[in-house]
């Protein structure tokens, strides 16, 4: 198979004229990948939990790249050219969040806060509004960026409810979207320890990669505390 694309922690292969495959990696990355590690098994717990959210997500009629998982490590998903748009939904105020604006650590926010990120290292993918990401390009219209942000609402609900009987917190995540070759608006690319923050719900514990970001040790421990709940 063709390398068409070798990110952070993920490699893309093309598979035949409809489906790439995706290989999750043992690759840890932080800070624009200027902080790097490698724990054997990452790749795979990312794999697997990522499939089951985006099972969950199908059944609710949620559409998505996602077409199979295969063991340990790769997913099968239909092509889709990506947007240049990070979606990132916000339930509780930390991270850059709370560096860049006046909110508490932990605050609950209600509603959910939505933000754009313009996917460019070089920038360190800046916030931006929607007329920006017109004028980038990114998009065309403002009603791809509405129906971006619906989907990001129903998918945050979706998960939300289920991570709260698995007593996990579903702090905040990154979503990426593509379009496959007929224009339908599909979700891509993961929903992992890697692109969410979760909280144990009685006790706060971080169950994500802020383990590595703020070196509280135990990466892989936590990532598969999250595959044995959300599996269970």
């Amino acid at each position: 198979m063709k390398l068409l694309y070798k990110g952070k922690a993920k490699s893309v292969y093309e598979r035949d004229e409809d489906t790439y495959l995706i290989e999750f990696r043992d690759d840890l990355t932080a800070g624009d990948g200027a902080k790097k590690d490698t724990k054997a098994g990452k790749g795979a717990l990312n794999a697997e939990i990522s499939a089951k959210f985006f099972e969950i997500l199908k059944e609710k009629g949620i559409d998505t790249h996602f077409i199979e998982f295969q063991p340990p490590n790769k997913h099968l998903v239909k092509k889709v050219r990506i947007i240049p748009l990070e979606v990132i939904c916000r339930n509780i105020a930390t991270g850059s969040l709370i560096r860049r604006y006046p909110f508490k650590e932990g605050q609950e926010l209600s509603p959910p806060i939505v933000e754009f990120g313009y996917k460019d290292d070089k920038y360190h993918d800046p916030m931006v509004n929607d007329e920006i990401a017109i004028a980038l390009g990114a998009v065309e219209k403002k009603e791809e960026l509405d129906k971006m942000r619906e989907i990001t609402l129903k998918v945050n609900d979706i998960l939300t409810e289920f991570l709260k009987d698995k007593g996990i917190i579903l702090v905040d995540f990154k979503l990426e979207f593509g379009k496959d070759k007929e224009g339908n608006l599909l979700l891509a690319d993961e929903i992992s320890p890697d692109t969410c923050r979760f909280w144990d719900a009685t006790t706060k514990e971080i169950l994500d990669k802020d383990r590595f970001r703020k070196d509280l040790g135990n990466v892989l421990e936590f990532y598969r505390e999250v595959r044995e709940r959300i599996l269970a």
